[in-house]
């Protein structure tokens, strides 16, 4: 089973400055596999993220034993690029 990355549904938005894609790119960047799940637009309409996430911000990971991992999409990337993804 490959780690889910939760992000908005807006896939084809592919700019530097969008929090999901920054985060999507580098787990492609670092070949790292994964399952995309799409949540809706509006922060409100994310009830099965809030209820994962406790939160309504995107993006976030979902590691293969269940744990998440919601940050700042700058510091995903990072943590991404370190090869600290378990931590």
């Amino acid at each position: 089973m490959a780690v889910k990355l939760h992000r908005c549904s807006n896939v084809w938005v592919k700019i530097k400055a969008h929090p999901c894609w920054k985060v999507q790119k580098a787990l492609d960047d670092a070949g790292i596999e994964y399952d995309l799940v799409k949540h809706p637009n509006f922060r409100g309409k994310r009830t099965d993220y809030i209820e994962l996430t406790g939160q309504k911000v995107l993006p976030a990971i979902e590691l293969e034993d269940g744990t998440v991992i919601r940050e700042e999409s700058n510091d995903l990337v990072k943590r991404i690029e370190a090869g600290d993804l378990a931590t």
